[in-house]
């Protein structure tokens, strides 16, 4: 069944940004509090060229969209609304923001909840990207059993590839580490690979080989090949946000030296008052269940927020409503004491 995007209104208590697992989780919890809320979804998930989302209890192994799909329907059916759309950028001043959408409309929100995710900058090696999330890979726990005792190389492309050399060896006797031209390692990290059998390549890499859409050997320049199954990358992340640099939210240097991000506080709170981030926008290396939660977090205190200060408008005009309530009460004394 099609589900017709129409949005219903304009204005919402939370326009959120992004519609991953970190945004339907918050968006979950938003409109569980009867808060109302719309997802703005660009529809291109980080995860999409995997065959499933793995590490994630319950649901190890789900499709990412079958995944996703679940999350609108569960968003849907407490009241939230998806929209399939791009954000073009965000202005406001804390109590009221608008976010300008590319099919024209302009939503308003009191509050945004941001959750675009990140963009994996992978090293220009012709035929790496075509097999990015298959069997170019990244990341041990959510692709790692899959690949086990395969030939597995790992690209010396950044800061984490050593380590990653280390991880993948726990799922594989045959790894071989390359370093693409740069420099051989060389101390404790060089005993470290000696020890564990991984063999070190030092010359650079020229192309990726494959045959019958999968993967073969990784061609060097000097045109030997060196035969593999599985290629890890440690790619450079940057944070999907630049359509908050209007609000002064601009992507920095996360402290890991693996990309940009952008910071914020433990419950998802930024710099900029009323805007909040969650997952890989925020924290490069959360998974699917992490962004998840991260998402519910940011949401439930977004709602909280919003509830102080529902009850900081109701004190102001307290004194007043309770003035004319008790006016409204004399007239109505007065006119009963004479008969009318």
């Amino acid at each position: 069944m099609v589900v017709a995007e129409v949005i219903v209104m304009d204005e919402y208590d939370v326009v959120v940004i992004g519609g991953g697992a970190a945004g339907l989780n918050g968006a979950l919890m938003l409109a569980r509090s009867r808060r109302s809320v719309v997802v703005i979804d660009a529809g291109a998930p980080r995860n999409a060229p995997a065959d499933g989302v793995h590490g994630l209890l319950g649901r190890d192994g789900m499709p990412p969209a079958e995944l996703l799909e679940r999350g609108r329907a569960e968003v849907r059916g407490y009241g939230g609304e998806i929209v399939s759309c791009v954000v073009t950028g965000v202005t406001g001043d804390g109590d009221r923001f608008a976010v300008p959408l590319a099919d024209g409309r302009t939503l308003w929100a009191r509050r945004l909840l941001v959750t675009t995710g990140l963009v994996d900058e992978l090293p220009d090696i012709p035929g790496l990207r075509d097999r990015w999330g298959r069997d170019v890979i990244h990341c041990p726990y959510c692709h790692g059993w899959e690949v086990r005792d395969q030939a597995i190389g790992v690209l010396a492309t950044g800061p984490q590839s050593m380590h990653q050399a280390l991880l993948f060896r726990q799922l594989s006797d045959d790894v071989t580490y390359f370093t693409h031209g740069g420099p051989a390692p060389t101390g404790e990290p060089a005993e470290q690979l000696a020890a564990l059998g991984i063999r070190v390549v030092t010359g650079a890499i020229a192309s990726i080989e494959t045959d019958a859409d999968r993967i073969v050997g990784v061609r060097l320049r000097d045109g030997s090949v060196v035969p593999r199954a599985v290629l890890v990358v440690s790619t450079r992340m940057v944070a999907r946000a630049g359509f908050l640099a209007t609000l002064g939210l601009r992507p920095v240097q996360h402290p890991s030296g693996a990309g940009e991000h952008i910071p914020a506080d433990v419950v998802g709170r930024t710099d900029v008052p009323g805007v909040w981030v969650a997952g890989n926008v925020t924290d490069l290396m959360a998974q699917v269940g992490s962004a998840a939660a991260a998402g519910a977090m940011a949401g439930a205190q977004i709602n909280a927020d919003l509830v102080m200060e529902d009850v900081r408008r109701a004190v102001d005009v307290y004194p007043f409503a309770a003035a004319i309530e008790a006016r409204v009460s004399e007239l109505v004394l007065g006119e009963r004491r004479h008969g009318m």
